[in-house]
């Protein structure tokens, strides 16, 4: 629950940006958003949830 509230915020904040300078409309943001729960219903979830994870893992060994 926690990485997939970070990667919404992660994955909103450059949509607000692009709404914000009008190169996203707002039926476009829509439509991404539906594709997106229409996708994590489909035999393809279980793939990306996993390449997400993935990156998760990657990401979380990574020090600076």
């Amino acid at each position: 629950m926690l990485v997939s509230m970070s990667a919404v915020l992660l994955l909103g904040l450059p949509i607000w940006f692009l709404l914000r300078i009008r190169y996203l409309r707002w039926a476009d943001a829509l439509l991404c958003g539906a594709f997106g729960f229409l996708l994590s219903r489909t035999v393809a979830a279980p793939v990306v949830q996993g390449l997400l994870d993935g990156v998760n893992g990657f990401l979380g060994q990574l020090r600076f």
